[in-house]
């Protein structure tokens, strides 16, 4: 192989390494939460008065229609409703929403008070998104939920939101 060619393929080697370590870069944004949606997507306006919506990353809460909703919604809107947060994140999801952890400014984590609460279950389709730690958590913030019946897990067989969202869509 020649210089040029060897060159060239270091550069381009180089540029693709440093453009997926870019798309992985986490961000923040801060403000006040303004709407809770459901029990995981709030409403944040910046201080330019911008609105950014943001699902809340590892989590997956009741749908609004569906039992232990309107208190996933509620207990969200407890936590942070009217309150200043930071959000970590390092993409978005189909809808344009912000996939982040949402932090109260005492650096309380939201998306794990929802699973010790009992008001979401642990994403694991986000676990590439979050840190061994936050993913340990998680997983442990929902073991104990489920063994002290909290929020959705006083039901023996609660409906995980995926598969209740299956079910509405085939009706």
């Amino acid at each position: 192989m020649n210089f040029w060619r060897k060159t060239f393929l270091w550069l381009l080697l180089v540029g693709s390494l440093s453009v997926c370590a870019h798309a992985q870069t986490a961000s923040t944004i801060e403000g006040k939460v303004v709407g809770i949606a459901d029990g995981d997507t709030i409403t944040i306006l910046d201080a330019a008065a911008r609105p950014h919506y943001v699902h809340l990353n590892g989590i997956d809460s009741p749908e609004s229609r569906q039992e232990f909703g309107d208190e996933a919604r509620l207990n969200l809107a407890k936590l942070v409703f009217g309150r200043y947060v930071t959000v970590e994140y390092s993409k978005r999801d189909q809808f344009g929403r912000i996939l982040g952890k949402v932090l109260l400014l005492t650096g309380q984590d939201v998306n794990l008070e929802q699973i010790k609460d009992g008001m979401a279950w642990y994403d694991k389709e986000a676990e590439r998104d979050q840190t061994i730690a936050e993913r340990k958590a998680y997983a442990r913030a929902e073991q104990k939920a489920r063994a002290k019946g909290n929020g959705l897990w006083a039901d023996a067989n609660p409906t995980p939101p995926w598969q209740w969202r299956g079910s509405e869509i085939a009706r």
